[in-house]
C-alpha cells in the first residue's frame, strides 16, 4: 500500500482519509484529443461536451459546416484545449479519408475515436431496397473503417488508443421496425470484436456503447413511424416504448456520453470488447 496519492495501477490512485483507505477514480481527459463523429447533435454533441469538461481537446466530424462551428463554440475550454471541427460526409468515403488526413496535420494525432453516425430509416428488413442496404453499409462500417484506417496508425505508434462505437442494443435482440438497421449494427459488433482482438497487443482498446431509447431526433423518427403504423397517436407509441423499459423513461443523451467518457478515460484502460448497454434494462438479454 503506497502513500497518499501514490498511483498504485493506472487509472487509479489510493488516497488516505483518517484511518481508511479508499481508492480515486481517475476519468480525466488533459492532454487527450478525441475525434466525435455526428458531433452536432443528440449522442455525438453530448458526448464531445462531457470530452471537453474532462479536459480532452475535441474534434467534432459532421456535414454541416454551420452546425459544426455552433457547436464547437458551446464546447468548455480551458488551458491546452483548442476544440475544432472537420466537414466531411461520412458516406463519401474517399473525401472522408482526404478530410481526415488534414485534420491530423492540423490537429495531431487522434487519441480518443467516438464512431457514431446517425441510423438507417425505419422499415421491415425484407421490404428494404438493396440501395438501403449499400447505403447504411457505406455511411456506417466503410466510414468507420475509414476513420479507423486514419487515427489507428498512430495511436499503435504512441501504444495508446480509444476507440469507441455508438451502435444499438439490436446487436443484443433486434428491434421491430428497424431492419437495416439490425442488420448493419450486427456486422460493426463483429468488426468491433475483431478490432479488440488486433489492437489490443498496441494497448488500443475497441469497445461498444449500445444506447437503448434515447432522447433524439431519431428517436422522435421512430415514434412517429410506429404510429402511423399502428393508426394510433405519437403519445400512444412513446408509452408503449416507456412500457418496455424498466426505468420507465427514456435517456437522456448524457447518460449515453458519460459510458463513452468512462470507456475513453484512464479507469476504462483494462475494458476491451464489449457491447455496453445503455438502455435503463430494457434488453432482455445479459
Amino acid at each position: 500500500m503506497g502513500p497518499e496519492g501514490t498511483s498504485t495501477a493506472r487509472g487509479s490512485t489510493i488516497r488516505r482519509f483518517g484511518g481508511s483507505y479508499l481508492w480515486h477514480m481517475d476519468i480525466r481527459l488533459d492532454g487527450r484529443h478525441a475525434l466525435v463523429g455526428g458531433g452536432t447533435q443528440g449522442i455525438g454533441l453530448a458526448t464531445a461536451g462531457e470530452l471537453a469538461k474532462l479536459g480532452a481537446r475535441v474534434t467534432l466530424l459532421a456535414r454541416d459546416e454551420g452546425k459544426l462551428r455552433e457547436a464547437v463554440a458551446t464546447l468548455e475550454a480551458g488551458v491546452g484545449q483548442q476544440h475544432g471541427y472537420v466537414v466531411a460526409d461520412m458516406s463519401a468515403t474517399g473525401a472522408l479519408q482526404a478530410a481526415l488526413a488534414g485534420c491530423l496535420e492540423r490537429a495531431g494525432g487522434v487519441d480518443i475515436l467516438v464512431n457514431n453516425t446517425g441510423g438507417p430509416p425505419p422499415g421491415l428488413a425484407h421490404e428494404a431496397g438493396i440501395d438501403a442496404y449499400e447505403q447504411a453499409f457505406r455511411l456506417h462500417l466503410l466510414a468507420f473503417q475509414t476513420l479507423v484506417r486514419s487515427v489507428v496508425p498512430g495511436m499503435k505508434e504512441r501504444r495508446s488508443g480509444r476507440i469507441i462505437n455508438v451502435i444499438s442494443t439490436s446487436v443484443k435482440a433486434p428491434l421491430p421496425n428497424l431492419g437495416v438497421s439490425n442488420t448493419i449494427r450486427g456486422a460493426v459488433a463483429q468488426w468491433s470484436k475483431t478490432l479488440a482482438h488486433e489492437l489490443g497487443p498496441f494497448n488500443i482498446t475497441v469497445n461498444n456503447v449500445l444506447p437503448g431509447a434515447t432522447a433524439t431526433g431519431r428517436l422522435q423518427a421512430i415514434i412517429a413511424n410506429k404510429a402511423k403504423k399502428s393508426g394510433g397517436t405519437e403519445a400512444e407509441a412513446a408509452g408503449e416504448m416507456l412500457a418496455e423499459i424498466p426505468l420507465q423513461r427514456f435517456a437522456e443523451p448524457a447518460e449515453v456520453a458519460y459510458a463513452i467518457c468512462f470507456l475513453s478515460g484512464p479507469a476504462g484502460a483494462y475494458i476491451n470488447g464489449i457491447n455496453l448497454p445503455v438502455d435503463g434494462g430494457r434488453t432482455g438479454c445479459l
